[in-house]
């Protein structure tokens, strides 16, 4: 059975461009009807806070991403000892004691030498007796002893990797102050868990030439493994550096619909072009890992706000129903209030705006060269209730009497009735505006 994993870290709030890597699991796994894990690597005691975790959860679940089960790092601790030990005994895992400034003095020797900034092992050299008074001077931390030679491995996305081992340093698994670092946590949860598949961002590529090591030395089935690009802006900045925020709440706030928002992410990156999809299941399966290239995929915001448009502009009724009845609007009104409103809005947000017009009318909005022309409108207008015939009736009239047709007709009409230049067709608003045509 496949096996995927979503493994955010609680020091923030869920961002889009791990949403993406959340979304690319959950599709692999449900593609083939397997599982999904929900992992909280909270072994970071200092930045970790609850919040977050609740956060994350409540993101995952607006957006329709459920879980199959829920693992948090930081109850389980004492396997994450038992694989230190393990390592120990393989050989594999050495103690240190190189406070940061004295590795960066080292790292800026090799610099101007001409090497390339790996860690010399110089802390396999002490001896027990030097390692016992270092230990009563510093903390020590340890770092996994890597073989040095060549990795490989077929990537999902990437295709045929390969990673000298020799060119990078040993990892530090385990922090000076007992943390354990996602190399070693990871790794232990992926066997542990029976994990078959892993997507996550290129960053993580010399990551994973290490972690396959791991993997070896604990025993465990190495994951089939595939790096996504990673996300950019509109204009191809970094979303680290770029102006505002794009967490998932914030886009939820921003009105955006958990399905436009999905449907994006799904496809970004590849060449196919991005489509409303109705369900989390449609999305899975038509997906496919090798759509994905290699070039960074860019995020835009307007897009998603177009497809959330696009997509309220074909949604039944019934799926805003609660929406519509929390502002009063009658159950009886709802299915032909939705219908005319529901492709001239953007978010759900602008239902309130739309009721309000039909309930109590609207700020007038009347240029001055139109005021003239707007009065004598308004006098012939009929009185309520209106039926479909009205605004056809109405604008009849005023032509006949002003001799405005076309566009200097029915704009100001609108903006006269509605207060917006834009929005339903008028035939069908006319007759859901109660108050005004009473």
């Amino acid at each position: 059975m496949t096996i995927c994993r979503f493994a955010p870290s609680p020091t923030g709030f869920l961002h889009v461009g791990n949403l993406r890597t959340a979304l690319l699991n959950y599709l692999v796994a449900r593609k083939s009807g397997g599982e999904f894990i929900l992992r909280i690597d909270d072994t970071d005691r200092e930045r970790s806070r609850e919040e977050y975790v609740d956060a994350i959860k409540q993101d995952l679940g607006w957006l329709g991403l459920q879980w199959d089960r829920l693992e948090r790092q930081s109850d389980r601790l004492d396997r994450y000892e038992e694989a230190k030990e393990q390592l120990r005994s393989a050989g594999r895992l050495y103690e240190c004691f190189e406070s940061r400034s004295e590795l960066d003095l080292k790292r800026k020797k090799q610099r101007r030498a001409g090497l390339p900034p790996v860690y010399d092992r110089s802390a396999l050299r002490l001896s027990e007796s030097e390692m016992s008074v270092m230990r009563d001077a510093r903390p020590s931390y340890w770092r996994f002893l890597l073989d040095r030679e060549r990795t490989s491995w077929n990537d999902g996305i990437l295709g045929q990797l390969s990673i000298d081992a020799a060119s990078v340093s040993d990892p530090v698994l385990i922090r000076g102050d007992g943390q354990f670092l996602y190399s070693l946590a990871s790794v232990c949860d992926d066997i542990d868990f029976g994990v078959t598949n892993v997507v996550r961002g290129a960053d993580h590529v010399t990551n994973t030439a290490t972690q396959i090591q791991i993997f070896s030395t604990l025993g465990g089935q190495v994951p089939a493994f595939a790096h996504h690009s990673l996300l950019t802006g509109s204009q191809g900045e970094a979303l680290a550096k770029r102006a505002g925020s794009l967490s998932v709440r914030d886009l939820r706030d921003a009105g955006i619909e958990p399905m436009a928002l999905l449907s994006q992410l799904a496809r970004l990156g590849t060449s196919r072009a991005i489509e409303i999809r109705e369900s989390l299941d449609d999305l899975a399966s038509e997906f496919d890992l090798s759509d994905f290239g290699t070039a960074p995929a860019r995020f835009d915001e307007k897009e998603s706000t177009a497809l959330t448009a696009r997509h309220l502009a074909t949604m039944p009724s019934e799926s805003v129903l609660e929406d519509l009845l929390s502002i009063g609007v009658p159950q009886e009104m709802a299915t032909e209030f939705w219908q005319t409103i529901r492709e001239n809005i953007t978010s759900r947000a602008d239902i309130r705006y739309w009721w309000n017009v039909c309930m109590h009318g609207a700020e007038p909005l009347v240029d001055p060269e139109d005021a003239e022309f707007v009065e004598e409108a308004l006098a012939l207008l009929p009185p309520g209730p209106w039926d479909g015939d009205a605004w056809a009736s109405w604008t009849r009239q005023v032509k006949e009497k002003t001799g405005r047709r076309g566009r200097s007709l029915f704009l100001p009409l609108r903006k006269a009735l509605t207060g917006s230049p834009r929005g339903p067709e008028m035939a069908k608003l006319m007759p859901l505006m109660q108050r005004t045509g009473s």
